[in-house]
């Protein structure tokens, strides 16, 4: 297998396995265009049916309105294809990612003379000088707010304590010839209390943004506390991922680093107490389309003084659909890293896997697959469940099942649920818990119960049969054969 260390040996790789890399000469328009089309060839996730959850990364050559743009897109999104980038099998995944947080390697500074990243530079007092211009930013649907970076790693640094440094993706709103906006979850992101912590002093937050990297780098910055507490740069879990350290550039505007072999870098600040409405070019009253599969409104949001953008020579542009299965592996493989790394601490041995579905955009739904080995362990997929949630406090519901279910496959887990689970008895409810605010369940408007949005009702759906029935519940066993002994080409 070739090395992966940036996104242009990514999609070298990719090219070597039948069916997992397309691309297209005909002109696409990036406005809403270039997504609908992807929807149907391979976008999967939470997007509006009918979309192809299995199909190809798709790389658009010829961009309308951008003659030397280039956009790729889908990098991540099957298990199939991060397995294939991380050099491991798709039901291992978790465990992969779990080992790799909890070995890090800090990523080093470049050693060269000059950065991929920073092969040209467009300087924002350049004549002329228009970003929406150099970066060929799509938008997923007719009414977004605007071209939207998607696949943006935001780098910043604590301004009390410079050493502590984090990354984290954010949505980016192209709002005028040098303004992005920026959408930062509340109380979620690292980069999210540095930024407060700028406020308070009453200075700007240097940032750098870059696109275009090794998927390791996006599925490590999923990670979130309490997995990656404030201190823990996520760099150093995509560089355990790799076997060695990331490599960072020095930007060239501000003091603050960037993916040193990204195809983009955005340099700028963050300013403080400026908030502007998302959909501030547009008014549509709409942002984008978000994980859960619906279009949020725009809210106020802050604004990034752009200062330079950086690029390689022939820059490819990465994106995804805000809803896709790109956003699913991102934000699941972490989540299902952190519960078997969590589960495992308090009760070793008896977690064996974990899914996070995309039906929950990787985020809202797992599935636990847990053995009891013992009548004592009885009650203890309970407790791994709720471990789950303190894992990932966005999780909203739990589905446990035995070790005989395939918890990566829909209907063996329906299965389970249709033939070891009363709702009466197996269902645990636990209300008014924080979760997330994109889930339009979570606000006062559909549950009066409800006082703040993203509080939400986290439940456990137990389909485990009782140890002590086991016997009871087993499943038909069938004469266990090869069958590639009869159809070689087909098992193959």
């Amino acid at each position: 297998m070739s090395e992966v260390y940036d996104l242009r040996s990514a999609i070298d790789l990719l090219k070597t396995i039948p069916g997992e890399f397309v691309e297209t000469d005909v002109e696409v328009d990036p406005k809403a265009e270039l997504s609908g089309v992807y929807r149907h060839v391979g976008a999967g996730g939470t997007v509006m049916r009918p979309t192809n959850a299995n199909g190809p990364a798709m790389m658009f050559n010829t961009i309308k309105d951008h003659p030397d743009g280039r956009v790729v897109i889908g990098m991540l999104c099957t298990r199939k294809r991060v397995a294939a980038l991380l050099g491991t099998t798709p039901d291992k995944l978790g465990f992969f990612m779990r080992d790799a947080v909890q070995n890090p390697i800090d990523p080093v500074d470049f050693a060269g003379d000059k950065a991929p990243c920073q092969e040209i530079v467009h300087y924002a007092t350049d004549e002329g000088f228009d970003i929406r211009k150099i970066v060929p930013a799509p938008t997923n649907t007719p009414e977004d707010a605007g071209p939207y970076i998607t696949m943006g790693l935001c780098y910043a640094s604590d301004p009390e304590d410079p050493s502590i440094s984090d990354v984290t993706i954010h949505r980016l709103c192209l709002q005028s010839e040098d303004e992005l906006s920026m959408w930062i979850t509340p109380g979620a992101r690292h980069i999210g209390a540095f930024y407060e912590k700028a406020e308070k002093l009453n200075q700007p937050l240097p940032i750098s943004i870059s696109i275009g990297l090794d998927p390791a780098i996006y599925l490590a910055s999923g990670f979130e506390p309490p997995t990656t507490p404030i201190g823990y740069n996520e760099l150093a879990a995509a560089g355990a991922l790799r076997g060695k350290p990331v490599e960072l550039a020095n930007c060239i505007t501000i003091g603050e680093k960037a993916v040193a072999n990204a195809e983009f870098v955005i340099e700028g600040l963050l300013m403080p107490h400026d908030r502007v409405p998302e959909d501030r070019s547009t008014g549509t009253g709409k942002a984008m389309p978000e994980f859960p599969g619906q279009t949020g409104p725009a809210p106020m949001v802050p604004i990034i003084k752009v200062k330079a953008v950086t690029t390689r020579i022939n820059p490819i542009m990465q994106t995804t659909i805000g809803p896709s299965g790109e956003h699913v592996h991102m934000a699941g493989l972490p989540t299902e890293a952190s519960i078997i790394g969590m589960v495992e601490r308090a009760m070793p041995g008896r977690l064996l896997n974990v899914y996070a579905h995309p039906s929950g955009g990787g985020k809202y739904m797992a599935i636990l697959q847990f053995k009891k080995g013992m009548p004592s362990d009885e009650g203890r997929q309970r407790q791994a469940a709720l471990l789950a949630f303190s894992a990932f406090s966005e999780l909203k519901h739990v589905i446990l099942v035995d070790e005989d279910v395939d918890p990566f496959d829909d209907s063996d887990v329906l299965w389970a649920m249709n033939t070891r689970y009363q709702g009466d008895i197996d269902t645990i409810t636990i209300p008014g818990v924080a979760c997330h605010v994109l889930d339009h369940t979570q606000e006062p408007t559909y549950n009066p119960m409800i006082r703040n949005r993203g509080v939400s009702c986290k439940t456990i759906f137990d389909c485990t049969a009782p140890f002590a029935l086991k016997d009871h519940f087993g499943r038909s066993k069938f004469m266990d054969v090869d069958p590639k002994h009869w159809l070689p080409d087909m098992f193959d």
